[in-house]
C-alpha cells in the first residue's frame, strides 16, 4: 500500500506474505535436484502466512477514520447476500471450473450444483461471511490466533502442508519509505522490496528519459527499441539483486544513481536489439499474472493504491475446511532453484532463494506520480511481472504521449522480462511496417491476448478533475466517484 498525505508525507505498508518457519530452500525440488512440477503453486507447500488481513487491519488502525466493524460490514453483506454475476467475473470463475469440482467445498460454494456459473447467477458465499464476522468481533487476532488460524493449520497438516501456528503468530506487517524518482519534472512514488517494482519503474524511465519519446511517437519503432531495451537491463538487475531486506541488501541508491544508469544506459545499441544472454546484473555478482488493484483519492488529496495478491488466479484452489477463502500460492514467488524459471517465467537468483520467514518478491507496483508536490496520476496493475510494464507505460502514455488516462490504459502494451527474450505484444500495438523494422534488429515477438488490468486516476493539474479509467481487458472493473 503506498499513501501520499495531503500534508506531503509519503508512506508505504508492507503486508506481503512470509515463509513458513520449516521452510527450506530445496523443498520444491525433487532427490536429484529438479524443481516439481506444481508443488509450489498447486499444492499446501505453496501456501504463504496470509499478510491482507493484518496489512488493512494496521492501516485502518493508524490513519483511519471509521471502526472496523463499521469497515468490513458492507463486505459481509456482500458475502452473505451474494452479488449478480457479470460476464466478467464468469470469465474469471470459468477458467479454474476442473479445479473447483476437485474439492467438494469448494464445488459446494464456486459452482452451481456441479456446474458453472453463467451471468445473471447471484455467487453467495455464506462461510465467508462468517469468517468475516470472526474478524470483525475479534480483529487480526481471530485470523492469526484464534479459530480460523487453527482451521487453516489442521488442513495444511493434513494435506503435507508446513503452516504451524507460531507462523501466525510470528507474523507482522512493516511501514517503510517508498522508493522515489523523478522523472521529466514529476515524482514517482512506488513500493520499495520485497516488491520489485517501484525500483524496477523507476530504472527503466531513468534509463528512457534523455530519449524524445513524445517526439517519436507512442508505438513506433525507435520508443520500443529504447523502452524494451531498459526493460531488459532492468529486469535482469531485479532478478539479480532485490529481495526481502530483511535477509539481503538491496543496492537501491546505487541502481538508481546517475552513474550506474549512465553505464547501464551506454550499452543500448541504437540499432540493434541485445541478446538477453549478453546482459547480466549490471552491478557484478549479488552479495548473498493474477492480482488485484485499486487506486482511491478523496476529497482533501490523500491518495492511496493498493496492490495485493495471492498470486495465481484462485491461489492453490484450495480452501482449508468451511473458512470460505482461497489459499494462496505466494511460495512460488520465491526462487525454488537459482536459475531456474517460476511460474511467471522469472529466473532468479540466490537473493531471493525460499527461506523460513522470507516475504517473497514481488512485481507489485502499487504507484503514485506527483506534479509539484501533490498527486497527479495514481495507477498500478494485476499481472504478475508483467504489472511493471503495464505501470511503467501508463505513466509514459500520460506524460510522454500526451493521453488522458483512459487512453493511456487502454492503449495496447508490450513486455520484456529479461528471460525468456521475447517481446510480449498485445494486438493493435505493432504496424506490420514497425515490427518488420524491430524483427530486423533482432526482436522476436509473441502475441498476448491482454497484458495487465490498470485501474487509474488522473488529476488535472489546472481544474482538478478527477478522472478515473478503469481497464477494458476486465470488464467487472469500474471507475467511480464516492
Amino acid at each position: 500500500m503506498t499513501i501520499h498525505f495531503k500534508d506531503g508525507r509519503n508512506v508505504f505498508l508492507d503486508f506481503r506474505e512470509k515463509a513458513p518457519l520449516k521452510s527450506t530452500p530445496t523443498m520444491f525440488q525433487d532427490a536429484k535436484g529438479n524443481l516439481v512440477p506444481g508443488l509450489s503453486t498447486d499444492s499446501y507447500l505453496g501456501v504463504g502466512v496470509p499478510g491482507t488481513v493484518m496489512g488493512l487491519d494496521e492501516a485502518l488502525k493508524k490513519y483511519g477514520t471509521l471502526p472496523l466493524q463499521r469497515v468490513i460490514a458492507p463486505a459481509i453483506k456482500l458475502a452473505k447476500q451474494g452479488y449478480v454475476l457479470e460476464q466478467g467475473d464468469v470469465d474469471f470463475l470459468d477458467g479454474s471450473v476442473k479445479d473447483f469440482a476437485k474439492y467438494p467445498n469448494v464445488a459446494a460454494i464456486f459452482l452451481d450444483h456441479g456446474k458453472p456459473f453463467v451471468a445473471g447467477q447471484r455467487l453467495v458465499q455464506p462461510q465467508l461471511a462468517h469468517t468475516l464476522e470472526q474478524i470483525a468481533q475479534g480483529g487480526t487476532d481471530a485470523f492469526y490466533k484464534g479459530p480460523i488460524a487453527r482451521k487453516l493449520v489442521a488442513a495444511s497438516q493434513a494435506n503435507h502442508g508446513i503452516l504451524s501456528m507460531q507462523d501466525f503468530a510470528d507474523y507482522t506487517v512493516q511501514w517503510d519509505k517508498p522508493v522515489q524518482c523523478d522523472y521529466r519534472g514529476y515524482t514517482i512514488v512506488s513500493a520499495p522490496p520485497p516488491s520489485s517494482g517501484g525500483v524496477t519503474v523507476c530504472m527503466i524511465l531513468k534509463l528512457v528519459e534523455p530519449y524524445p519519446l513524445g517526439q517519436w511517437g507512442y508505438g513506433s519503432s525507435k520508443s520500443l527499441h529504447y523502452l524494451v531495451e531498459a526493460e531488459r537491463r532492468a529486469f535482469a538487475d531485479r532478478n539479480t539483486y532485490l529481495g526481502d531486506p530483511a535477509f539481503v541488501h538491496n543496492p537501491i541508491d546505487q541502481l538508481l544513481s546517475a552513474n550506474h544508469l549512465a553505464k547501464v544506459r551506454a550499452g543500448i545499441l541504437p540499432d540493434k536489439a541485445t541478446p538477453s544472454s549478453e546482459i547480466k546484473g549490471s552491478l557484478g555478482q549479488p552479495e548473498g499474472t493474477h492480482t488485484t488493484h485499486y487506486s482511491v483519492i478523496d476529497k482533501d488529496g490523500n491518495a492511496v493504491a493498493v496492490t495485493y495478491t495471492i498470486n495465481y488466479l484462485f491461489g492453490i484452489r484450495q480452501i482449508a475446511g468451511d473458512t470460505g477463502f482461497f489459499l494462496n500460492d505466494e511460495m512460488d514467488d520465491l526462487t525454488g532453484k537459482p536459475g531456474v524459471a517460476n511460474g511467471a517465467g522469472l529466473v532468479q537468483g540466490v537473493v531471493n532463494q525460499v527461506e523460513p520467514g522470507k516475504r517473497p518478491l514481488s512485481s507489485m507496483t502499487p504507484t503514485i506520480v506527483l506534479r509539484d508536490g501533490k498527486p497527479f496520476l495514481l495507477t498500478g496493475s494485476p499481472g504478475s511481472a508483467t504489472i511493471i510494464s503495464t505501470t511503467m507505460e501508463s505513466i509514459v502514455n500520460v506524460i510522454d504521449f500526451g493521453m488522458n488516462v483512459q487512453q493511456a490504459i487502454d492503449a495496447p502494451r508490450m513486455h520484456h522480462q529479461w528471460y525468456p527474450d521475447v517481446v510480449y505484444v498485445e494486438p493493435g500495438l505493432l504496424t506490420p511496417q514497425t515490427r518488420q523494422s524491430l524483427e530486423s534488429m533482432g526482436y522476436t515477438f509473441k502475441m498476448r491476448k491482454a497484458i495487465g488490468d490498470d485501474e487509474a486516476i488522473l488529476i488535472d493539474p489546472r481544474s482538478g478533475l478527477r478522472e478515473g479509467a478503469s481497464d477494458p481487458r476486465t470488464p467487472a472493473g469500474l471507475a467511480a466517484g464516492y
